[in-house]
C-alpha cells in the first residue's frame, strides 16, 4: 500500500519537482547542440531570482494575492512583463513557485533513522516558516485559493504534492525499519500530523510553536507504531 502512495504522488508531481524549469535549452542560455546561441534573448537566472524575490516581497504587503499584479512584480524586479511570462504562464504559478523556491531546501526531510524524529524535525521547520514573514505568503495563498481555484491548484501541484511525496518516502523508511505497520494508511498519517498545524496557523485558536510538532508526532505516530 505504501509503495502505491509513493507512485501516485510521483504521478501527481510531474514537472512540479522542478518548478519554473523548462527545456535544457532554456537553462543553458538557449544554446543549440552545435554551441551556437538560438534566436531570442537568453533567459537570465539573475532576473528569474529577482522576479521570485519581488513576488514574495509584494505578496506580503496589504492586499495580498488579489491586489498583486505581474506589472508590479516586473517593475520591482526591474524586468519587462514579457520576461515574467517567459517562465510563468499565470500569476498563480509564479506565486506558488516563489514560495516553493524560498522553502524547498529548508523543508527537506531528514533521515535520522527514526521516523518520529524525521517527521518531528521537518514539522518544526514548517512551523518556523509559518511563524516567519513567509507565513503571510502561505496565508495569502490559502486565502486567495478559496476564490481562485487556479491559485490553489498551483499551490498543490508546485508545493504541496512535491513535499507530500517526500513525506511518503520518509514514512516508507519507517515501514521498512519495522517502526510502522506495512499496511499503514500514509495519507491518514500525514493528514493527522499536518492538519493540526494548519488549523492553529489559520484559526489562531492556540499557540503555534515548534514544540507542538513534537507533541503531535508523539500522539499520532504512537497510534500507528507496530506492537
Amino acid at each position: 500500500m505504501a509503495q502505491n502512495h509513493i507512485r501516485r504522488a510521483g504521478a501527481r508531481n510531474g514537472a512540479a519537482q522542478n518548478p519554473g524549469a523548462r527545456s535544457n535549452g532554456a537553462s543553458n542560455g538557449n544554446n543549440g547542440t552545435d554551441g551556437k546561441r538560438l534566436p531570442g534573448r537568453p533567459r537570465s537566472e539573475e532576473s528569474r531570482q529577482a522576479i521570485l524575490h519581488s513576488t514574495l516581497k509584494l505578496l506580503k504587503q496589504d492586499g495580498g494575492f488579489p491586489q498583486l499584479s505581474i506589472e508590479a512584480i516586473a517593475a520591482d524586479a526591474n524586468v519587462g512583463k514579457t520576461t515574467v511570462y517567459r517562465w510563468w504562464p499565470t500569476k498563480a504559478a509564479l506565486v506558488a513557485d516563489a514560495f516553493f523556491t524560498s522553502a524547498e531546501e529548508e523543508l527537506q526531510f531528514p533521515n535520522t533513522g527514526s521516523v518520529q524524529r524525521d517527521m518531528s524535525l521537518q514539522m518544526r521547520r514548517v512551523i518556523r516558516i509559518f511563524r516567519s514573514d513567509r507565513g503571510k505568503v502561505v496565508a495569502a495563498l490559502l486565502a486567495g485559493g478559496q476564490s481562485d481555484p487556479e491559485l490553489l491548484e498551483a499551490f498543490r501541484e508546485r508545493f504541496l504534492w512535491p513535499k507530500r511525496r517526500q513525506a511518503y518516502q520518509t514514512l516508507q523508511r519507517g515501514i521498512d525499519r519495522g517502526e510502522l505497520p506495512a499496511d499503514s494508511d500514509l495519507d491518514l498519517i500525514l493528514d493527522s500530523l499536518y492538519g493540526p498545524i494548519y488549523m492553529r496557523f489559520l484559526i489562531r485558536h492556540d499557540k503555534l510553536d515548534e514544540t507542538f510538532a513534537d507533541q503531535i508526532c508523539a500522539l499520532v505516530l504512537s497510534g500507528f507504531e507496530t506492537p
